[in-house]
């Protein structure tokens, strides 16, 4: 399922225009991005929680020539999924 299928998929379930559904999706999206921006963790209970995580910095190695080089620290975005959506899953 991409962005447009997800649209949709709001539009028809909650009985909305494509129009508002797009601004619907693009909000939630907007302000998760927001909080994890903020280092805030989002919690949607039964469904999961986001959540930032730094990686330290460390050395690796180019495959090709063996050279060894510097790898810098860099933030992630980190997904548990909720207790309610694995078992829907499984």
């Amino acid at each position: 399922m991409n962005k447009m299928d997800l649209i949709s998929a709001v539009a028809e379930h909650a009985d909305l225009p494509k129009a508002k559904a797009t601004e619907v999706v693009d909000a939630v999206f907007s302000a998760i991005e927001g909080a994890l921006k903020k280092k805030d963790e989002v919690r949607l209970v039964g469904f999961g929680s986001f959540a930032t995580a730094v990686r330290k910095a460390s050395k690796g190695r180019n495959p090709q020539t063996g050279v060894e080089i510097d790898i810098p620290e860099s933030t992630s975005v980190r997904f548990k999924p909720g207790k309610a959506l694995k078992d829907a899953v499984n």
